[in-house]
């Protein structure tokens, strides 16, 4: 992802600034998600890891990219507080 872009980018909710998960972390959040433990801010079960996630700053909240396009929508947020090796 264009730096650029990153540095502007924040979550629509905190307003926290963004960072990419690092390859560890993705894999992590891959993981929990093939184990069916993953669900977005409004319940829904996430099926499909993602290429790429942002993370916000605090370590609360993270967000899919999808062909190269962050997804900032709320009520597609995922929760890190339940994901061992994100949460802070």
């Amino acid at each position: 992802m264009d730096q650029r872009l990153l540095d502007i980018l924040c979550c629509p909710t905190t307003r926290q600034p963004l960072r990419l998960l690092n390859p560890e972390e993705l894999a992590v959040l891959a993981r929990e998600i093939d184990a069916g433990h993953v669900t977005t801010a409004v319940g829904r079960a996430v099926t499909d890891a993602p290429g790429g996630a942002l993370i916000t700053t605090n370590g609360r909240t993270i967000y899919r990219i999808e062909d190269d396009i962050p997804v900032l929508l709320a009520d597609e947020a995922i929760a890190a507080a339940g994901i061992s090796g994100l949460a802070r």
